[in-house]
């Protein structure tokens, strides 16, 4: 049995830099509400989208160009048996440079096939990530509701 934590990951021309800005522009690809500041070291916000998902993140690594990683505080995910499943669970992107391109790696450490989650956030973060993160990145505009 797999206990392997989703990942995904996609290549753009842009720079580390330009990813790692998209990545902290959380407004600009992530669907739903974001309260809260999304940029620095220490920060905290909440994510949520209408009544199905709330969660608190606070920015736990921030290295500019390279790394960010989200430490999921609270979670009440509405459509599961335990709203709680992503509290303690890590969201990292790592961002590098491989032959004048730019990588980046999604990886939500704790979502694994084992929990309940596994199956529809994977395919919500497969969304998000290498279309409205990998747009955004690419054409500096924010992206519209993925899930609407």
């Amino acid at each position: 049995m797999s206990t392997q934590n989703y990942t995904t990951s996609f290549t753009v021309d842009q720079t580390p830099e330009e990813a790692f800005a998209a990545v902290n522009n959380v407004r600009g690809w992530w669907s739903g509400e974001i309260e809260g500041s999304t940029s620095k070291l220490g920060d905290e916000f909440t994510y949520r989208y209408d009544n199905v998902h709330r969660s608190r993140q606070k920015i736990t690594e921030l290295i500019p160009g390279k790394k960010i990683v989200w430490h999921v505080l609270e979670s009440d995910l509405n459509f599961l048996k335990d709203k709680s499943e992503w509290k303690g669970t890590d969201i990292v992107f790592d961002i590098s440079e491989h032959e004048g391109k730019t990588e980046v790696r999604f990886t939500h450490a704790g979502l694994v096939p084992q929990i309940e989650c596994y199956g529809s956030c994977s395919n919500a973060w497969g969304m998000l990530i290498n279309g409205n993160l990998r747009q955004l990145i690419i054409t500096r505009k924010n992206q519209p509701d993925v899930f609407a």
